[in-house]
């Protein structure tokens, strides 16, 4: 019998929501989603270009991991987050993401100016 997620250790939780998260188009629905208090299918099926078939699926993730929530109003299907603490985690990965591409831009500048080493050059 599985664990729910009271039995599991928090790291094994964290972990498994950010399974929940790892897919780029996972993380551009919920960037939408943080820009506006909700968001319809059509709006989202505008924004990602994705095939409905595909954003149902990843709505589906998103909804299982209970990182958004859903209301139908009549034809229309509107989004919006679940928790709103969700776009600081998402402001906050973007920075750290800005973090680690300036160190990385820092290390090559470092070792582009390494002198020149002799022996050929592919």
């Amino acid at each position: 019998m599985p664990l729910s997620d009271a039995d599991r250790p928090l790291y094994e939780v964290k972990a498994n929501l950010f399974k929940g998260l790892a897919h780029p188009f996972r993380i551009r629905i919920l960037e939408l989603l943080s820009e506006s208090a909700e968001v319809s299918v059509a709006q989202m099926l505008a924004e990602t270009a994705l095939e409905p078939s595909h954003l149902s699926q990843h709505l589906a993730v998103l909804r299982r991991h209970r990182l958004v929530v859903s209301e139908r109003r009549g034809s229309n299907v509107f989004y919006r987050l679940a928790h709103p603490v969700t776009a600081d985690m998402l402001m906050v990965a973007r920075q750290l993401l800005y973090e680690i591409l300036r160190d990385d831009q820092d290390r090559l500048a470092r070792a582009a100016a390494l002198p020149d080493i002799g022996g050929t050059s592919r």
